[in-house]
């Protein structure tokens, strides 16, 4: 026989312990049928907009759940183009009042303020909205959640929070 390590709890089921498959989708337990009540409860749904860590990596990548499997993993298609099957819930954070996690880059817009005072209330900014590349124009909105960052109200009428001076 098939021999397998590593397989998360919530993915095994005793035989001994009664249950069975759903009988619509005979790969998804009944347990993890939607509208059961159970399965997932992280607030995750399909559509909905996501940073996740492609392949459990520490980085976050903005996507879109393409898919709710009922059994605490989704389908992700990235902003990037790649797709990402079973992604665990505990990797997946919901971009609604989130920042997109990226990697530093230098950049002669990095440093606030000449004096290093940084970011006031009210201040007129450009910021790269979830961590892409290009700059939009906006204001800060107060602090951020976390040392050294800010939370911003953009000109187009969108918010982002906790966003690191750097991409300021």
């Amino acid at each position: 026989g098939e021999k397998e390590r590593g397989v998360q709890a919530e993915l095994i089921k005793s035989l001994e312990g009664g249950g069975g498959l759903d009988p619509v989708t005979p790969s998804r337990p009944t347990s993890a049928r939607p509208g059961s009540g159970r399965g997932t409860s992280g607030g995750l749904k399909e559509g909905m907009r996501v940073n996740a860590r492609y392949r459990g990596k520490e980085r976050f990548y903005p996507g879109k759940i393409a898919r709710d499997n009922y059994d605490g993993t989704y389908d992700i298609d990235y902003d990037d183009g790649e797709k990402e099957a079973g992604v665990r819930e505990v990797l997946i954070q919901p971009l609604d009042g989130f920042s997109v996690t990226s990697p530093r880059v230098s950049s002669p817009r990095a440093s606030p303020r000449a004096g290093g005072g940084g970011f006031q209330r009210g201040d007129k900014i450009e910021a790269r909205y979830r961590g892409k590349a290009r700059y939009y124009p906006g204001r800060i909105a107060g602090p951020g959640r976390q040392s050294g960052t800010y939370d911003i109200d953009y000109d187009d009428g969108e918010k982002e929070m906790s966003i690191a001076a750097e991409y300021i």
